[in-house]
């Protein structure tokens, strides 16, 4: 399949509720290095266990390597860097905050993704406590600085609290997603709640909810615009450190 291939790049989306890893699974049989997008806590995981097969083959393969939680983990891991740094410690507490302006200009992808990881708990961690949280709950109003300004996120399951907490040590971690226009948070938090988990958790259901609302999300992108923004922000004792991009 990926004879003559120097590199395969795994951008096919959504990543949530995909049983396999198929794609990471040919490319290191034909010996091609691998790179993807996962934004997907369990098909991250997935994909971590074939580090073995991968490292025996001596195929490179990276997964979670997009905009968030690629980049974003890196500004994080940036942030621990600069703590121990200044107090030889790690923070007390890493959060992530997105912001998405109408579909960010990844078209239905991102609804499609938005609805699934609305079926999930969200997994988060509290002074060393996994906690399992509501979906789209505990609001918070952030300010994503110029151009952007504050804007209201939400807790979503991403895949890079748990490698901030696995990985970088930091004991509380969580995550936040909020988009534009407003009401689309009223939406989202309204899906969340009134929506049944087992349809959420159903891709074929889920592709039959964004035919429905994708036109309508693309009408509000012209008002709303494509954008995006994300800040990690720590926190230790005495200070509080953010990152934007």
């Amino acid at each position: 399949m990926f004879a003559h291939v120097d590199l395969v790049v795994h951008a096919a989306g959504p990543f949530q509720r995909e049983e396999k890893c198929s794609v990471l699974e040919v490319a290191i049989s034909t010996k091609t290095p691998y790179v993807d997008v996962c934004d997907d806590r369990t098909y991250a995981l997935c994909a971590k266990s074939f580090h073995e097969k991968a490292v025996a083959a001596e195929v490179p393969a990276i997964t979670t390597a997009g905009i968030y939680p690629g980049v974003s983990s890196v500004m994080a891991a940036e942030l621990v860097r600069e703590a121990k740094i200044e107090s030889s410690s790690v923070p007390e507490r890493l959060r992530f905050y997105y912001y998405t302006a109408g579909s960010g200009g990844a078209g239905p992808t991102i609804l499609a993704t938005s609805f699934l990881l609305l079926g999930e708990d969200v997994i988060a961690y509290n002074k060393g406590e996994k906690v399992k949280l509501k979906p789209y709950s505990g609001m918070l109003n952030i300010d994503f600085g110029k151009g952007i300004g504050k804007r209201d996120v939400f807790l979503l399951n991403l895949p890079e609290v748990g490698s901030a907490y696995e990985v970088l040590n930091v004991p509380t971690v969580s995550a936040r997603f909020g988009t534009a226009p407003f009401f689309w948070n009223w939406g989202m938090s309204a899906i969340a709640t009134l929506v049944p988990k087992e349809i959420l958790r159903e891709r074929s259901k889920v592709q039959q909810l964004v035919r429905v609302f994708d036109p309508i999300v693309r009408v509000f992108d012209g008002i709303a615009g494509e954008r995006m923004s994300m800040r990690v922000s720590s926190k230790n004792t005495f200070r509080l450190h953010f990152l934007e991009y």
